[in-house]
């Protein structure tokens, strides 16, 4: 072998050893100046649970602080479990970090174009604007009568079959979002549009759970042809499922205009109808695919998370009593028996909107603060370094437990959010920190990567539990576990029974009479099949 061989051979070989122990001290270098957090294994990062991470992240917080650093394989994710360190971070400076990391399940081999993962941009801008359209405060006041409508229908159908009031919960939240997206109302959850958005949503959900996939760790992953990985040929088959619910839905409103010209009828107003006529009109590029995100997301913005909301409640009530007996005093005083609460009733209803931000503060149903957001620059926050591309995950779960904040966090108890010049308020629960939010928490996440549905969820919310309250003595049948609850990134309670009765006759008599108005009001939003 000549000495020229030899020589290159070995330079190889040096090559080879060589650059694993550059990238492992170039990673060292980067690991020593973040947050401090559990150790990460070379090349391999954290060990990271599949089940509940969030409650290893809450007891890591304990140990590392309110700011520390995971690793997924190579790449640094900085957990918060303050609030105040988040919005620091993800609204202080939301020009540094309101882009979202890279999602190799979720974004590339799913790929649905969700508003949720993409990157910080012109693309999503486009989307976002469009999605704003249906979330001004005029557009959310032109909502408000058919959600008072659904939810009448809620308490009439759940008193009709308490058995599945989780059901009915699922059912009311999808006929005010598809009515809102589409013009048309949803009479049963057993609707396939409903069945498919659900069983979309809590995949796409299972998708986002951090250490689910090892592509997220090694992306290499992803180009393994889809016939030797039974893993990657689900995702994609659920892709093309998605895409093309979402474009039927967008096809079927169309149809619909081109039926009234013709046949001259008034077509129920919907978000579709009108972005497609600003889509003509201001000549926005964006393809059909792409365009039918847009109303599609509403649903995971603002029908699946408030139902989980409402279920939480639920357990909230049959676990903590005196709370509805507080409620049940109140709205007796407010609206008596001859009518169901409306809106209009919202402001002499403070113990019923407290009650509603701890539902959302008690059990978020975003658990770790939906989508994580990614720095998109350089940045340097308490002396630590957090580099360009870090992921930045909002542990909502920590953050609304945190005992600086809420004192005794596990005890569900509305008054901690009334005004304290209210009797009901109890000065025991005031935390030696304020939450930075004006509502008091962070359930719907931070900055410009906050839900666009937050207020339509939150109206959906108030008016559903209104009503609820109103209508029915809420019973518990044996012990719960207030922690038995659903996996990955939107959580719910496990179903469970309770005793659900009407209050009294009149309370019957009324509510009879009112869900006859509120079926006629929503003939103008056609039934889906």
């Amino acid at each position: 072998m000549s000495f020229v061989s030899v020589f290159f051979s070995w330079y190889t070989w040096a090559g080879l050893i060589a650059f694993p122990i550059i990238v492992l001290l170039n990673d060292i270098w980067t690991w020593s100046r973040m947050p401090k957090g559990p150790m990460p294994l070379p090349f391999l990062g954290n060990r990271l649970p599949k089940n509940k991470p969030w409650i290893q992240f809450q007891e890591w917080s304990k140990k590392y602080g309110p700011i520390y650093t995971i690793w997924v394989g190579r790449r640094p994710t900085i957990v918060l479990s303050d609030p105040e360190i988040a919005v620091d971070l993800m609204e202080k400076r939301s020009n540094k970090y309101s882009s979202r990391p890279r999602f190799v399940v979720m974004g590339e081999i799913l790929g649905t174009g969700s508003v949720l993962v993409q990157p910080y941009g012109k693309d999503w801008s486009i989307r976002r604007k469009l999605l704003h359209r249906a979330m001004t405060p005029a557009a959310l006041r032109t909502y408000k009568p058919r959600q008072e409508a659904e939810s009448t229908r809620l308490a009439f159908q759940v008193l009709q079959k308490p058995s599945n009031w989780e059901r009915s919960f699922d059912r009311f939240t999808a006929s005010v979002v598809f009515s809102i997206a589409y013009g048309h109302r949803i009479d049963s959850v057993n609707a396939k549009i409903v069945r498919d958005r659900l069983e979309f949503m809590q995949f796409m959900a299972s998708l986002n759970v951090p250490g689910a996939y090892l592509a997220e760790k090694f992306p290499i992953l992803k180009y393994i042809p889809s016939s030797i990985a039974p893993w990657k040929k689900d995702i994609e088959e659920h892709a093309r499922a998605e895409t093309n619910s979402s474009l039927a839905l967008v096809e079927g409103v169309r149809q619909d205009i081109r039926i009234g010209k013709e046949k001259g009828l008034v077509v129920a107003p919907s978000l579709t109808q009108g972005l497609l006529a600003v889509r003509d009109e201001e000549k926005i590029l964006l393809p059909d695919k792409d365009f039918s995100v847009v109303p599609a997301s509403l649903f995971g913005a603002g029908s699946d998370t408030t139902a989980s909301t409402m279920c939480s409640a639920m357990l909230a009530f049959v676990t903590h009593p005196y709370v509805l007996d507080i409620a049940h005093a109140e709205m007796d005083v407010v609206v008596g028996t001859e009518r169901t609460p409306t809106f209009d009733d919202e402001t002499s209803l403070p113990y019923l909107r407290a009650l509603c931000k701890e539902v959302l503060r008690w059990r978020p149903v975003a658990v770790l603060g939906g989508t994580p957001h990614a720095s998109s620059e350089d940045d340097v926050y308490q002396g630590w370094r957090i580099p360009s591309g870090t992921t930045i995950l909002g542990n909502s779960w920590a953050i609304n437990l945190n005992e600086e904040y809420y004192p005794n966090p596990q005890y569900f108890n509305p008054a901690r959010f009334l005004d304290e010049k209210d009797p009901r308020y109890q000065p025991e629960l005031k935390g030696a920190k304020n939450h930075p939010a004006k509502k008091g928490h962070s359930s719907f996440g931070w900055g410009r990567r906050i839900c666009p549905g937050a207020e339509l969820a939150e109206n959906s919310l108030f008016i559903a539990l209104s009503k609820l309250v109103w209508s029915f003595d809420i019973l518990p049948t044996r012990e719960y576990d207030t922690f038995d609850y659903t996996d990955g990134f939107n959580i719910r309670p496990r179903p469970f029974d309770c005793q659900i009765r009407i209050r009294s006759e009149k309370h019957l008599v009324t509510l009879e009479k009112e869900n006859i108005a509120a079926n006629k009001y929503m003939e103008l939003f056609p039934a889906f099949e």
